[in-house]
């Protein structure tokens, strides 16, 4: 009761300090709010509409309006940088549909070749990259393409890349990372949408104006680019490789600069000159925390000082792949997975040989003033983080719920608008995703 009481105070002044809570006078939206926050709905009931919410993110309220259309399914989201155009995969019908975040309405639609777990929208121009590993090439035996789409016009453009699992996009959107499940190599693509409706230039012996392969990876999953630098994570040992590491490429040469060994490396934060990396270690995975837990395997997180190249703190997080992550101001970082080991129910069932009360999934919060990991009671897949610079607060998509964390305690926020520390939406929350900062 004392907890319940201190999160409604807490709920309260956090209304007070954001202009009565109304949504301010930043300025004028279709919807009213001017701070804006999309989640994907997917639905498998006829009498639900699916589609993306857009949430007050003054007061964690849904906008009256109904949802804007992307399926019945929509769970994977992706943001421009300008935060103009945002794209929602509908797993029902592997369609991405793009958009327009000013008029909050939908641009248009592009069906892929199959599903996808990866797709970004570089500049703000309303066209997409998919990767898709199930793409089939006309003539070829292997599968696997980043798709090129174009919102306004529903032209897909396929660029055959064999396996292509995930692609991320350099700051200015001229280039494009892509990894491959079980390969060694890193695919550099330059890509316009000038070339025919199926660009094979990947498969080539040479680089090219519009490819380039790059080997001396081990099992690469994952990149954050800064500059001219991408840090490049191989996942090694957990896909099946030899050695977990951070390299640093030269996104200009094309070359392998430096090696830094990690525990495990499936995502990453960086800040400043620290890189945050986390994963699931097939022989370093003991759950040797402070906290007493059932579970016999966990995940890690190392600490990298970019500058000496060395791992400078490890602490020990929930197992699973992570592919999420998200830094607070306040120093809370927000790490999530899939197919994690849940414990406990967050119902209060009880489990045999578990703990009595232990309830944890795939979210792991790192307090980097201390090196603490804190492990919310809650189950499921982390499916999206969205953390706010003005406001204490950190939206969790976790197990189809859309969870609300007050940051400087790590529980719950209870108020009146979320008695419950979840925003009401029926459904499957898939993804979220702000498209306005405060």
């Amino acid at each position: 009761m004392k907890r319940r009481m201190l999160a409604l105070v807490v709920g309260a002044w956090l209304c007070l300090g954001f202009l009565a809570c109304g949504g301010g006078s930043k300025k004028s939206t279709v919807s009213g709010l001017p701070y804006r926050v999309l989640a994907s709905q997917g639905v498998t009931s006829a009498a639900d509409v699916g589609g993306v919410r857009i949430i007050n993110g003054f007061n964690d309220t849904i906008a009256p309006a109904a949802p804007i259309s992307a399926g019945n399914s929509p769970g994977l989201m992706a943001v421009s940088p300008s935060l103009t155009i945002a794209a929602a995969f509908d797993s029902s019908s592997n369609t991405v549909y793009g958009i327009d975040t000013t008029k909050e309405t939908v641009i248009g639609n592009v069906k892929l070749p199959g599903p996808t777990m990866s797709m970004v929208v570089p500049t703000s121009s309303a066209i997409g990259y998919a990767a898709v590993p199930s793409a089939t090439v006309n003539g070829y035996t292997f599968s696997g393409a980043v798709e090129e789409m174009s919102f306004s016009s529903g032209a897909l453009l396929t660029m055959a890349v064999p396996s292509a699992q995930t692609v991320v996009a350099t700051p200015d959107g001229t280039q494009l990372l892509v990894f491959s499940n079980d390969s060694d190599s890193v695919t550099i693509l330059s890509p316009t949408f000038a070339s025919p409706p199926v660009d094979t230039s990947c498969l080539s012996n040479t680089p090219n104006s519009v490819c380039t392969i790059v080997p001396g990876f081990d099992r690469p999953v994952f990149a954050i680019v800064n500059g001219s630098t991408a840090y490049i994570l191989n996942c090694g040992p957990q896909c099946g490789g030899t050695l977990a590491s951070v390299m640093l490429f030269d996104m200009t040469t094309l070359k392998i600069t430096n090696t830094i060994p990690v525990d495990a490396a499936t995502m990453a934060w960086l800040n400043n000159s620290t890189l945050y990396v986390a994963g699931t270690s097939p022989t370093n995975h003991a759950c040797n925390g402070p906290t007493p837990t059932a579970a016999t395997v966990c995940g890690r997180l190392d600490v990298v000082n970019i500058v000496s190249a060395t791992v400078t703190a490890t602490a020990v997080i929930t197992d699973g792949y992570h592919d999420r992550m998200d830094l607070t101001p306040n120093g809370q970082l927000f790490i999530g997975s899939y197919d994690c080991t849940n414990i406990g129910d967050v119902n209060n069932i009880v489990i045999p040989n578990e703990p009595v009360g232990e309830i944890r999934g795939c979210l792991s919060i790192y307090h980097t003033a201390d090196g603490s990991v804190v492990f919310p009671p809650d189950n499921g897949n982390v499916d999206g983080l969205v953390g706010f610079t003005s406001r204490p607060i950190e939206y969790v998509a976790e197990g189809g719920n859309l969870r609300v964390y007050y940051t400087p305690t790590d529980l719950l926020l209870i108020n009146y608008w979320v008695p419950l520390g979840t925003i009401n939406i029926v459904g499957y929350v898939g993804d979220v995703k702000a498209i306005d900062f405060f």
